[in-house]
């Protein structure tokens, strides 16, 4: 039988997790890291020329059914966002997440930041958090001044309960390309 990527990245984070939390039963978790400093806060300037942008839907799954759609099973979501360009950063102008409705449920950033080269940064919904719904999703839109390689945008989604654990990933699609002004 054979296996495909997704299998294993998903069973990486399972075993991850596993371990980070036998690690942590005993210990306090230090949330700050010095070394990994936010991205940049910018302003775009009204002469800013947008030469690339898209505006992209990731599909995030706070909550799935199981057991014959008995029972609901909590997930907490990252939405990773990569900047892949080798020389040149981006600018994320809009993080917006929704629910199954299509309600706006949360704004995450109040002003753009900038990711430079391979650059990532990415934002968390925690698993008690069920506003979004099976049908939840994410709302990212950047720009950059030049041509660059596309980011890669992605949601992972994880939970466990006891022994058990599920956790995937859902890409991003791009719904609308800005074109030059």
């Amino acid at each position: 039988m054979k296996l495909n990527r997704n299998f294993y990245l998903a069973l990486a984070l399972i075993l991850l997790t596993s371990c980070q939390s036998l690690n942590s039963s005993s210990e306090q978790k230090n949330t700050s890291n010095p070394t990994n400093s936010p991205p940049k806060v910018v302003t775009l300037e009204q002469n800013f020329k947008r030469v690339a942008g898209q505006t992209i839907y990731v599909p995030v799954y706070s909550e799935i059914y199981h057991h014959n759609r008995q029972e609901i099973f909590y997930l907490a979501a990252t939405l990773s966002i990569r900047n892949t360009d080798l020389n040149n950063p981006i600018i994320i102008t809009s993080v917006r997440y929704y629910d199954t409705n299509g309600k706006l449920v949360k704004q995450y950033l109040d002003k753009p930041i900038q990711l430079n080269a391979l650059a990532s940064t990415d934002f968390f919904v925690t698993r008690d958090d069920t506003s979004g719904g099976v049908g939840a999703n994410f709302i990212v839109e950047w720009v950059a001044a030049q041509a660059i390689s596309e980011p890669i945008i992605e949601a992972v989604m994880i939970g466990t309960d006891f022994q058990q654990g599920i956790s995937f990933i859902s890409p991003g699609r791009v719904i609308k390309d800005i074109a030059k002004r």
